[in-house]
This record gives C-alpha cells, sequence and structure tokens, in this order.
C-alpha cells in the first residue's frame, strides 16, 4: 500500500523500458476513481502513485454525515486489496506542495521529490471559512478529522454543561443541512442560520425550498433565514456562547459548525504562476473563482498535466460532486490509454433523504432555458412540491424538483433532454393520479450518473457479462452492480436498476419468478401475509389453498417456519415433525459423525457457578466434548440421538431450557458486564442483554438471529457485528440493525440514538417483526435491509416514524409471541409419544448406535474417530478412555488423563 519512492535516475536500457510514471497528487474520491480506472484498462507499462495527505486511504465524503453520528463507521472507497498492485502505490501523509512543470517533478511538504511523465491533479477542495470575528471558534465539515471533532466537541460539551448542547449550523445547503441533521442524531437541538430566504437555494426555487423549511422545522429543526451572521460570541474563557446576526438578534449557541460551501484547492498552481518568469504568461489558467480551466480532455495548458475533481474548472464552474469527478477521472485514464473520452458538461442532479425528507432536483430546475414551461404541484400543508420542466410544447424534459416525494425522480432522471412518454402532469404523483408512467430508457440514456453508465451498457451486462465466465448473462441484481458499477455510489439509481434488469431477463424469456418454489407460486413474503391473514395453522391448509405437489425441502420448512412464527404451537407436532430441517427435527444441531450437539440457553452470557456444575456433571456423565461458543454459551458435543432426552431432562430439571442453536430463530444476546462491574460501563448491559434474550427467545425469523449489547462505545460485546445491536450512551441506548459476520461481514447501521428502554424495546419489537414479515426465505438482516428500496431510512420510517401506519400490528404480533412462549425441550419432555422420535433405531429402541466412536484428542477430550482410526479399532481390542492411565500433574494440580498416544489406546 505504501512504500519508499525509488531513485528517478534510470539510465541506458533500464530507461527505455521503464514503466510511464503518473503520480495523482490529491488522495480523494476523484484519485480513488481514477487509480481505479486505470487499474480496470491494465496497469502494464505504468507506474501509478497517489499522494494523499491525509492518514486514511480513500473515503467516501458523501456518506461523511455517517461518520458524524457513527466515529467507527468505515467510509473506505472500494477494496483495500486494490493498492497491493505492484504498479499503484498509496503514499500516505504526503501533500504535495510544489510542481516543477519544467523537469516534471512534484515536491512534498516532507521535502520527498516525485518524477512524473504524467501528473494528474485531483487535491479536490477546502471547506470555506466565514471572515468575521470569532470564526477560529468555529467547526468545519468536510474530512473525517473534521466530524470526528463535532462528535467529540457535543459528547464533551454535553458532559460539561449537563444539558442537550444548542448547535448552530451556518448554511442551508447540502452540507449544512446534513450537518444539521448529524448534529440531531447526536443529542443536540439543531439551530440552522441560512443567508438565502429558503433552504438549498442553489439547487431548489423558493417553493420547494419552502416547503423544506416546513418539513425541517415539523422535525425539531429551527431555521433563521434570509439573514447572515457577522459574528460568533464567547466567553472569557473561549467558549462559543451564541451567534450575532447582522440584524442584531443573537442567537444562542454551544457549537457553531460553518458549511456554506467549498472552495478549489487549486494552490499548487497559483504557485507555479508565480514562480514563472515575470514577462512570461501564467502556465495555468484559473478561473474567477478558483480552480485550473481544463479541456474537454480534462487536460490543463500544461502538457502532461491533468485535473480531475472539484480543483477542475470547465465551462467556468467548479462543483464538488460525485458523478463529474467520476466522468473526469475516466477520461484522463481512458486519454492516457489512448482513447479520446471528452466531458460532456456538469450533470448538476441532487437526491438526498434528509431526516426522513426526500429531496431531489436535476437539469434546468429553474426553467431558465426560453419558453420553458413549468408544471408545478404543491401542498403546503403536506409539505410536498413536485416540478417537472419541459420545452415550450410540454414534450421534452428539461428539469425537475421534487421536494417531500421524489418518487418520480429515479425514472424521469434518465430521459433529461428526451422527450415524455405522457403529458408532464402524469409523472407529478403527489397529485392523485397513480403511479408515474412507465418510462423506456433509450441504450444511451445515462441511468447511473454518478459512475456514468448508460441503459445499453446495462442491457449489454445483463445479455452477457463480458468480464464473466464464458460472457455469461448476469440475473442477479448484485452480480449487476458488480459488473458495471451502477448503483454503488449514492444508491438512487438501484430501482431503476432493478427494473431494467427485470425488464431484459423478461424478453430474454428468463422467467422472472418470486415464486418461493414450484410447488408455490407465492414469494415469502405474500405467503407470510396470507397464512397471516387467512389465519391458516397447517401445511395441508396451505397446499390445498396456494400450492401444488407435496412439497419439497424449501416450501416445507418455510412454511414450518412461517407457521412457528405466528403461533408458537409445538413445532414437531399436527404433521409439522416431517416439514422440518435435519436439525430442527432432532431440537438439536448433527455433526459429521452423526451425534448432536446440547446448547442450553445462558442468556446474556451470565451464568451461575451452580449452573456452570451442573452443565460440568452432564459433560462428564455421557462423556460430551465441551466448548464456549462466540455467543458466550457451553456447547457439548457427541450425543447420540436417544441421549437427548435424557441429557435434556437432567438441564432442564436444574433450570436449563433450549439455547436453539438448531433453529432459524434467535440465537445468542452477547454481552458485557456493562455498569455493574466495569469502570467504563454507563449502563446495565448484562440486565438489558438478559431482558432482551428472553423476550425474543423462539422467535422463528426467515434466518437465526444475533444480537449483542455493549455497556459503552468501547463495544466488548461486538454490537455492530449483530442483527440487532445495542450500545450504552449516557443518556440510554443508540440501536444498529442490519450487521452480521461470516463470509460476508456487514456492520450494523445506526437506526435510533439515546432511547429508554421502553422505546428501545418497542422499536426491537417493530424491527424484527417487519423482517419476519417482509424478508425473503434464508436471507439476513443486512441482504434484507440492502435490497429494500430505502435501505436504512426504509427501516427508520418505518420503525421509528410508522410511516405505514403498521406500527401497533407489529408490536401487538411480539406481544403474542412473548405470551405464548414455551420451551420446546420442556415440552418435549412432558409427552411420551413425542419422546418416541429419538430413537437410533426405529425398530429396536433400546439400541445404540455403535457405529458412532470417540477417541481422545491431545487437549484431554474426545472426538469422533477418523475413518483411519475407526479401520484401524476394528481390527485392535477396543480400550475404553475411562481406562486410560492417569500421569501426575507436574505443576501439583489434580491429575488429568493423559493426551492419547494412538487410535487403539484412545477409542472409546
Amino acid at each position: 500500500m505504501t512504500g519508499q519512492t525509488s531513485s528517478p535516475q534510470n539510465q541506458g536500457a533500464e530507461r527505455a523500458t521503464a514503466p510511464r510514471r503518473v503520480v495523482v497528487a490529491g488522495g480523494g474520491p476523484a484519485a480513488h476513481r481514477f487509480a481505479d480506472a486505470m487499474n480496470a484498462r491494465g496497469l502494464d507499462g505504468w507506474d501509478v502513485t497517489v499522494l494523499t495527505e491525509e492518514a486514511h486511504l480513500p473515503y467516501d465524503r458523501v456518506a461523511l454525515s455517517r461518520a458524524l453520528t457513527d466515529a467507527d463507521v468505515d467510509l473506505t472507497l472500494g477494496s483495500a486489496a486494490m493498492w497491493d498492485h505492484e504498479a499503484l502505490t498509496l503514499q500516505t501523509g504526503e501533500r504535495v506542495t510544489g510542481i516543477d512543470t519544467a523537469g516534471k517533478t512534484v515536491t512534498t511538504a516532507a521535502g520527498t521529490v516525485y518524477p512524473y511523465d504524467e501528473l494528474v491533479v485531483a487535491t479536490g477542495s477546502d471547506a470555506a471559512r466565514l471572515p468575521i470575528p470569532g470564526s477560529e471558534l468555529t467547526h468545519v465539515y468536510r474530512t473525517l478529522e473534521d466530524v470526528w471533532a463535532i462528535n467529540k466537541a457535543i459528547a464533551e460539551l454535553a458532559e460539561t454543561l449537563g444539558r442537550k448542547v444548542t448547535a448552530v449550523t451556518i448554511g442551508g445547503g447540502l452540507l449544512g443541512l446534513e450537518s444539521a441533521a448529524g448534529t440531531e442524531q447526536l443529542g443536540a437541538t439543531p439551530i440552522v442560520i441560512n443567508g438565502s430566504p429558503w433552504l438549498m437555494n442553489t439547487q431548489l426555487d423558493q417553493g420547494a425550498g419552502q416547503a423544506l423549511g416546513r418539513l425541517i422545522e415539523a422535525k425539531g429543526f429551527t431555521v433563521h433565514g434570509g439573514v447572515f451572521p457577522s459574528e460568533v460570541l464567547s466567553d472569557d474563557d473561549g467558549q462559543v456562547t451564541g451567534v450575532l446576526m447582522a440584524d442584531g438578534r443573537i442567537i444562542d449557541a454551544d457549537l457553531v459548525i460553518v458549511a456554506i460551501g467549498v472552495k478549489p484547492r487549486d494552490e499548487l498552481f497559483r504557485n507555479a504562476n508565480g514562480a514563472a518568469a515575470e514577462d512570461t504568461a501564467p502556465l495555468f489558467d484559473l478561473g474567477p473563482r478558483g480552480g485550473v480551466v481544463i479541456s474537454d480532455g480534462c487536460e490543463t495548458q500544461v502538457p502532461g498535466i491533468w485535473a480531475i475533481g472539484e480543483v477542475a474548472n470547465f465551462g467556468g464552474m467548479c462543483l464538488g460532486l460525485v458523478a463529474p469527478a467520476n466522468t473526469m477521472a475516466e477520461i484522463v485514464a481512458d486519454r492516457l490509454h489512448g482513447g479520446d473520452a471528452t466531458f460532456p458538461g456538469f450533470d448538476t442532479a441532487t437526491k438526498l433523504k434528509l431526516s426522513g425528507v426526500d429531496v431531489a432536483s436535476f437539469g434546468d430546475a429553474f426553467a431558465r432555458t426560453e419558453h420553458a414551461l413549468e408544471i408545478v404541484y404543491a401542498d403546503p400543508a403536506r409539505g410536498v412540491y413536485q416540478k417537472i420542466v419541459t420545452t415550450d410544447d410540454a414534450k421534452t424534459l428539461l428539469g425537475g424538483i421534487f421536494v417531500g416525494d421524489a418518487t418520480p425522480y429515479t425514472s424521469l432522471r434518465p430521459m433529461l433532454g428526451r422527450e415524455l412518454a405522457a403529458e408532464p402532469g402524469a409523472y407529478l404523483t403527489a397529485a392523485g393520479g397513480g403511479e408515474a408512467p412507465e418510462t423506456q430508457l433509450p441504450d444511451d440514456a445515462i441511468l447511473c450518473s454518478c459512475n456514468n453508465v448508460s441503459a445499453g451498457t446495462i442491457r449489454d451486462t445483463v445479455n452477457g457479462c463480458g468480464a464473466c465466465d464464458g460472457n455469461a448473462p448476469v440475473q442477479e441484481l448484485g452480480q449487476l452492480k458488480g459488473c458495471t458499477r451502477a448503483g454503488t455510489s449514492c444508491g438512487s439509481c438501484v430501482p431503476m436498476l432493478k427494473k431494467l434488469l427485470e425488464t431484459e431477463l423478461t424478453k430474454s424469456g428468463v422467467e422472472i419468478s418470486k415464486a418461493l418454489c414450484e410447488h408455490i407460486e407465492l414469494s415469502r413474503q405474500e405467503l407470510f401475509e396470507t397464512i397471516r391473514v387467512l389465519e391458516l395453522t397447517s401445511f395441508e391448509e396451505v397446499m390445498a389453498k396456494y400450492g401444488t405437489g407435496d412439497g419439497c425441502d424449501i416450501c416445507k420448512p418455510t412454511i414450518a417456519n412461517i407457521l412457528a412464527s405466528q403461533n408458537s404451537a409445538y413445532v414437531l407436532d399436527a404433521g409439522r415433525g416431517t416439514l422440518q430441517d435435519t436439525n430442527d427435527r432432532a431440537l438439536a444441531n448433527m455433526q459429521k459423525d452423526g451425534t448432536y450437539s446440547v446448547v442450553p440457553r445462558i442468556a446474556g452470557g451470565e451464568i451461575t457457578p451452580k449452573k456452570l456444575g451442573v452443565i460440568a456433571a452432564v459433560a462428564e456423565k455421557y462423556s460430551l466434548y465441551t466448548k464456549i461458543t462466540g455467543g458466550q454459551r457451553i456447547d457439548m458435543f457427541g450425543a447420540r440421538l436417544e441421549q437427548l432426552p435424557e441429557i435434556w431432562k437432567e438441564l432442564v430439571d436444574a433450570g436449563f431450557e433450549s439455547g436453539q442453536a438448531y433453529g432459524k430463530s434467535l440465537r445468542t444476546v452477547k454481552s458485557c458486564v456493562g455498569s455493574t462491574w466495569c469502570r467504563f460501563g454507563v449502563q446495565d448491559s448484562v440486565a438489558m442483554a438478559i431482558a432482551l434474550e428472553l423476550r425474543y427467545r423462539g422467535l422463528r425469523s426467515p434466518h437465526k438471529l444475533k444480537m449483542g449489547v455493549s455497556g459503552c462505545a468501547r463495544e466488548c460485546a461486538e454490537a455492530r457485528g449483530k442483527d440487532v445491536g445495542v450500545i450504552a450512551t449516557a443518556d440510554g441506548w443508540n440501536l444498529y440493525v442490519g450487521g452480521n459476520g461470516g463470509a460476508t461481514p456487514a456492520h450494523a447501521q445506526l437506526l435510533a440514538k439515546d432511547l429508554d428502554d421502553e422505546t428501545l424495546i418497542k422499536y426491537i419489537d417493530r424491527y424484527f417483526m417487519y423482517y419476519i414479515r417482509t424478508a425473503d426465505r434464508l436471507q439476513r438482516t443486512a441482504r434484507w435491509q440492502e435490497e429494500l428500496a430505502g435501505g436504512i431510512k426504509h427501516v427508520e420510517d418505518v420503525v421509528v416514524h410508522d410511516t405505514l401506519g403498521i406500527a401497533a400490528d407489529l408490536e401487538a404480533a411480539m406481544a403474542r409471541h412473548v405470551d405464548t412462549y414455551v420451551d420446546e425441550w420442556a415440552d418435549t419432555l412432558k409427552d411420551p409419544e413425542r419422546l418416541r422420535r429419538f430413537r437410533s433405531f426405529v425398530n429396536a429402541p433400546g439400541q445404540k448406535d455403535d457405529s458412532i466412536t470417540f477417541v481422545s484428542d491431545e487437549r484431554g477430550q474426545m472426538r469422533p474417530a477418523t475413518a483411519e482410526e475407526k479401520a484401524l479399532a476394528g481390527q485392535q481390542p477396543v480400550v475404553i478412555a475411562s481406562s486410560i492411565p492417569v500421569r501426575p500433574s507436574d505443576s501439583g494440580a489434580p491429575a488429568q488423563q493423559y493426551p492419547a498416544r494412538s487410535a487403539q489406546e484412545s477409542t472409546v
């Protein structure tokens, strides 16, 4: 990833074969995209060095608001493995300070000189500062360090002041509103000061800006518009106390963030111009408001020096948007590889979701085109504003603005500059006319503006991806995103991408079926709702109404799972036993040798010494291998099927119940010791973990569920790696959802902050039940959230804001589960008929399976014998483990069994 720069001196034939040296000044998203584009086109004959002054790998600045509210979130762009390529070097902590255009070198602040054949400048921009007294006391919103500092300051101020922090954000544009929303999520009182009379005045007209202002204020934000600040006030200790406005008002503040825009970091070009001889023309042309002027090939006035991203001035503009920066990066990579790509100009389309409010703007949103028509629907009471701008014949789309309901944006954005399929008013969905008309995208329409991916590229990839084996067609959304990059940046195009994928597959004769299997035409979600609404209680009822045939190993366990999640009837009764997977039928996990594991529930990982003794006694009595699991439980391996009831009787009599390690259900709630013992703990994480585990135990779901509760921000319980994670704060609990480990790990995302116990449990009830009702078969919560339109924001809308109006129903469903829960093993032991299942041989109830053989391993525990050990044991006298000689311990501790020296010695 990082390395030492080799000497620039190359001589003779070695010089002739040396790779072309490309130096990139800057390490932001534009630089990352350029390096990625070079890598994708092939790095043979190239040596690319990226110099970034930051200490991090290139990260996603668009998602900076996530780092404001969660300091641990990973915003790294792409895969870090890309930087392992031998022709690609990333040097962190290296700020380029000068360009020698004649010598073709750059110099860094550390004095290191890097020679280049091609130089790509991607230095980006700096946050603009206010030229007013007290500005040195303000924060800015630009880098990871900036947002981490804001996060820390709010936490420290809240502790010092003993109350909510008042956080004032100066700037009502994109960055300002994101910043204010982040402070609100951190528990501060958000105030926005905006010099313009309405918010986001660069992207929104007055009607839209005022609608946005009403929606924002309804969510607890205070907005002061149409007036500028003149001074940031502070006390004698330098603590901010307020903001003095130009009209004489003082707005109280404990912390001030300035987010009024950015200015291009073009000092490399200015310094180079200053170093040129006085009688010569400047080397570089600079824009009136900054930035180096570039051609449509992204080259500056000096051959071999290129500029991309926010530092590049094209058409008199510098813009801090992802899409044009990515396009510029691709153009330079293309040109270096012999292409002739050109920059088409800036795409100013913007879409964001702010505190649950949809906002979108694209094209000629202000109708500046001569004779342009504006078709507007406005509902101030609802905070909805929709506008479409067309040519004077109302046929060609020129732009649009959407606030409160941005549903049409996804399909309209790629149609910019093209004729609409219907009259414009039909696309104003908020007016009550139903869904927007179907939109057929031409091949050259740009579907994903962030990555400049056309509809034609999507169609070609669906019908045969050249990067895949055998030019295979693409049939999965995730694969399509990976092959084309579409939908991998802001994600706003994903609904249209999915629709185009399904359309192309249908054209190719590939049936887009949501059927559960060949026997059930309904999707799992549809099947769940059908069973719930009609109150079906058996597999036979379901198949009679909605199935064909006898079912299969897909629909049988799925139906059994749905039935179990809707009522707590014994899972193996009434013919449901034959529907279950192997593990569910035995109420235990089958192991490789045909034995089973026994996992009693240890809620929250808390257990008394007496209960530990019970587990130890059971394990010794039945010669079971014991292992502490990652979920803070004790797993006992090696039980034969007929032993399970005997083992569980002893455990149930001692107060244990099934840990349900075998089911698609809640497994564990991992916890740290919390405030009871730990000096860093701020809440009783053990008590909360136990309460959650006892509440959700036995809850059947599309896939297994895991939870974690940490007593402070140190996160010892690894809660963010769980489906639901709870992390204590001084003011309550932060709730994270959608995490998992495994082969495709995912960090859980923040859903709500500083919740009291009652609200926390209410939100988890809603989240679990909404997941259970809507997820696909065997779909973990992380993948489910990813595929939901709107992702975590949709989850927030449903769970926190109850936008679907189903919160009470979800809570009632969970309450029914809690009220009717019965331990499956305790239930089994009460019924002789149920116990008949636990026989190794149906026709010989008392006989055990002699094919199961164990050996003692080198750590003093038993394990399954290998095939070779079984064969050897069949030719030799069998030695029982209990007769293995005992050797005194050298340390004086109690004597233990020898590790086995041979299969003959240790075979049981």
